[in-house]
């Protein structure tokens, strides 16, 4: 069964690599581009029987090394 777990920078937090994108977008020429964040989704294939079970692995795995919780949050959900 496919997941995917998305991971973002808790607001508040600083996002240096989303400063860059957005400089760079102006300095193409992209006018009026307001705040730019930049956040992960990682796609993965997980042995679960269910729906649950799946969005239970995910989450385990998100607390255990896809997000730092100190300064992300991340959701979880089951690919179509």
């Amino acid at each position: 069964m496919k997941i995917r777990v998305f991971v973002s920078l808790k607001d508040g937090v600083l996002d240096p690599q989303g400063k860059a994108v957005g400089h760079a977008l102006e300095s193409l020429g992209f006018k009026g581009v307001g705040e730019v964040r930049v956040n992960r989704v990682i796609e993965l294939d997980v042995a679960a029987q269910d729906n649950a079970a799946a969005l239970a692995e995910g989450e385990a795995m998100a607390r255990a090394l896809l997000a730092n919780e100190v300064i992300e949050d991340f959701s979880v959900e089951v690919a179509a």
